[in-house]
């Protein structure tokens, strides 16, 4: 018995130090993946010098699930260039063509309108209420390369609707319901405790009412702050391309 004691902690000694080692190599990799985004942001100008392409406003040129190298220098932007940018009130960049330059007289700074080269008019509408504009502040970087469907990964994990046009499930109390006098299934309706009304200006376009096939399911229970992962995941896509790289790299270099 002693030495099948002895043997059974051998073991447990080996796994130990295995968990141990494999996270120090995943935190290597994590940490020298944090280098290399920094020497790219460096390098590139760009504050995100990776973007994925998430809807197909820019098609046949750019499709969804492409990845966009993005590069940003002093020179001016010219009219024909791609940039990615950013819009006031709006946490998703937009991959857009710039189709007229508006230079200020006073300063020289020049401004931009974009367009989609799927869509049908200018970016104007998806600005900020008044702006009619983009200046440098707003601009990311522009395109100077891409790597078709790659960035499809990023979109399945992002994507999950639940209410039409709305990609994020959204947790709010019943505060009425509405029975069907033909078919006796119940429509619901919500608002959240700390909003002023309802949730039918969230509900897709003249929607008055949750179907049971719109509810994912009933709280009953919770862990506080745990989910911040997940949101820190969501509104900084660069970790969570990190986190994949260096599981991807963990796995192909691990050793039995």
């Amino acid at each position: 018995m002693g030495w099948i004691g002895e043997t059974m902690d051998s073991i447990k000694s080996l796994q130990i130090r295995q968990v141990l080692t494999q996270a120090v190599s995943l935190g290597m990799i994590v940490t020298s993946a944090l280098i290399i985004w920094k020497a790219l942001m460096c390098i590139t100008g760009s504050e995100s010098p990776v973007v994925v392409v998430l809807s197909g406003s820019m098609e046949p040129g750019f499709k969804r699930g492409d990845i966009l190298f993005l590069h940003m220098s002093k020179e001016p932007i010219r009219a024909g260039e791609i940039v990615v940018f950013n819009v006031d009130g709006r946490e998703i960049p937009i991959v857009h063509r710039v189709i007229k330059v508006h230079e200020r007289q006073d300063t020289g700074e020049v401004d931009v309108l974009t367009k989609g080269d799927n869509n049908y008019g200018d970016d104007r509408l998806l600005y900020a209420h008044g702006q009619l504009w983009l200046q440098r502040h707003h601009i990311m970087g522009r395109a100077v390369g891409f790597l078709p469907y790659v960035g499809w990964v990023t979109i399945i994990m992002t994507e999950k609707p639940i209410i039409k046009g709305r990609e994020i499930p959204i947790v709010h109390r019943v505060i009425k319901v509405h029975e069907r006098q033909d078919t006796g299934e119940v429509d619901v309706l919500t608002k959240g405790d700390n909003n002023y009304g309802d949730d039918r200006l969230l509900y897709a376009h003249g929607q008055l009412w949750l179907q049971r096939h719109h509810i994912m399911g009933r709280a009953v229970g919770f862990l506080p702050y745990v989910g911040w992962v997940t949101i820190i995941m969501t509104e900084k896509p660069i970790i969570k391309y990190i986190l994949i790289g260096a599981l991807g790299l963990l796995v192909i270099t691990s050793k039995d």
